[in-house]
């Protein structure tokens, strides 16, 4: 089967929009500050965007906080002029997810749960507060599965009745424009996704070299 092009969609969805000359409400799921980085530069012309940080698995706290200030700091670095919004990130939300992630290591079925985890309670959110759409940054990212993501955006959309905005942030050099707007800004590059099993193994892949 061959895989979509979530790019070309997204920019066709754009298009779209901009020829009805509107800008409709959208709220970005974000899981760090470099992530966001080249995505706020892609739909801020297009959008009245609000940055979402909801990640409950990002261990530990400390690494949590430090994410959220560094998202922070990017809206200011940029001139976003959106608001931040940082939810409670009770790790209890992602304790079933854990649960099935200790037997697993990246890229298996607990990731998918755990994309699935974080776009749940956006497009929940987003709904609620009344915006038209919602997406995440996620899918810049070269280890992400771009094709998961929109796959659990067009079930949230469906059943919940909130319009996905489907794209892969990674095209069009997207991945390495996060990287140049995050040394501009200055900001915290991680160097493992989140959760306690991501760091350890990376740890593990330091330790081996």
């Amino acid at each position: 089967m061959n895989k979509i092009n979530y790019d070309r969609v997204m920019e066709d969805i754009i298009k779209k929009i901009d020829e009805e000359g509107r800008r409709p409400r959208l709220l970005l799921q974000v899981c760090c500050g470099p992530c966001s980085t080249q995505v706020i530069e892609r739909l801020r012309d297009h959008f009245d965007m609000d940055l979402y940080f909801y990640n409950p698995m990002i261990y530990p706290r400390a690494e949590l906080d430090k994410r959220a200030e560094n998202l922070e700091k990017v809206a200011e670095k940029s001139h976003f002029d959106g608001r931040v919004i940082i939810p409670a990130n009770d790790m209890e939300d992602f304790k079933f997810v854990a649960e099935k992630r200790k037997d697993d290591r990246e890229f298996g079925d607990a990731c998918y749960d755990c994309y699935e985890l974080r776009l749940d309670k956006t497009a929940r959110y987003a709904k609620d507060m009344g915006y038209e759409y919602f997406t995440t940054s996620l899918s810049i990212s070269p280890y992400k599965n771009a094709q998961w993501l929109n796959e659990i955006g067009a079930r949230l959309e469906e059943a919940l009745g909130i319009k996905y905005l489907y794209a892969d942030f990674k095209k069009k050099d997207g991945y390495k424009k996060s990287i140049e707007l995050s040394k501009e800004y200055d900001i915290y590059r991680q160097e493992y996704c989140g959760c306690i099993f991501s760091k350890r193994e990376a740890e593990e892949k330091l330790n081996s070299c």
